[in-house]
């Protein structure tokens, strides 16, 4: 019983952790079986559906709040379908990875797998070509010559 108060703690770090996305993970071979289990084990829909969440709650930011625009249903549909996931993962698809990576490593195993797992929803998210051509737009504004020759060796 103790164990899992742990393991409930590592749900909040996972959390954090995803809605954060920071950080290298520290990975031991049982998060690195976890995380691979978790990223098969999701569908694109998944993925998606993973960064909908991550992007529903960190609109709650007062710095971002005036310009995304995220009602409080559909939240509570994003956050129940991200927590219908998580579950589907650790108690079917990847329970004995989850396991494994808990007992040898630790809860913060948890936290390493999810983070990855978000890092790569994350990055499918940015290969789409309209947010790539977002990210291009950033382009204009900067100085370019400027940021080189301030990270120039000996300047």
């Amino acid at each position: 019983m103790r164990r899992w108060k742990h393991v409930e703690k590592a749900g909040q770090a996972i959390l954090l952790a995803l809605a954060l996305n920071v950080g290298a993970a520290q990975a031991g071979p049982y998060s690195d079986d976890l995380a691979r289990c978790l990223v098969e084990s999701t569908t694109v829909a998944d993925k998606n559906a993973l960064v909908k969440w991550m992007f529903a709650t960190a609109a709650l930011h007062p710095a971002v709040k005036s310009i995304a625009s995220v009602t409080d249903a559909e939240r509570t549909r994003s956050t129940r379908s991200t927590a219908e996931l998580f579950e589907k993962l650790l108690t079917g698809s990847c329970r004995k990875q989850a396991q494994q990576a808990v007992k040898y490593e630790g809860a913060t195993a948890l936290q390493t797998g999810f983070q990855i797992l978000g890092q790569v929803a994350a990055r499918e998210l940015f290969a789409d070509p309209n947010v790539a051509h977002g990210l291009v737009e950033l382009e204009k504004y900067i100085d370019s010559p400027k940021i080189a020759q301030a990270l120039a060796p000996g300047q």
